[in-house]
């Protein structure tokens, strides 16, 4: 008898413990998605300022930084996509920002605003 008892015990534990590890791994999962979409668009913003530096294009820039970001959301678009100054005189600075409202897998926090932010001078 003394073994059923144990059994029970074991059991009790477990299903005090398995909400507090499936929240510790499905918020260790969150955490890598926003990591990974931070960095994605930063660098999307890195290939939109490398665009505008290099060819004074702004039309150019969004469209490449709106690309570079489709890995995190195909929804990104250029309106997205903010260039300031809108023209690149050399020895100016130019910054490309993004602008992403990442959504949660599980819906227990968020939605999270993110930011990526490229900045360069201009004139290649």
């Amino acid at each position: 008898m003394k073994r059923d008892s144990e059994r029970g015990a074991a059991a009790v534990e477990f299903a005090i413990l398995l909400p507090l590890l499936l929240m510790l791994v499905l918020g260790t999962i969150e955490f890598g998605r926003a990591y990974n979409a931070q960095i994605t668009l930063t660098n999307a913003a890195r290939d939109g300022v490398r665009v505008m530096a290099i060819n004074n294009d702004p039309t150019g820039a969004k469209t490449a930084a709106a690309n570079a970001a489709a890995s995190v959301s195909s929804t990104i678009s250029a309106s997205a996509v903010n260039v300031n100054p809108s023209t690149c005189t050399t020895g100016t600075q130019v910054t490309v920002t993004i602008n992403y409202t990442l959504s949660t897998i599980t819906g227990i926090a968020g939605p999270f605003p993110m930011t990526g932010k490229g900045v360069m001078l201009c004139g290649g």
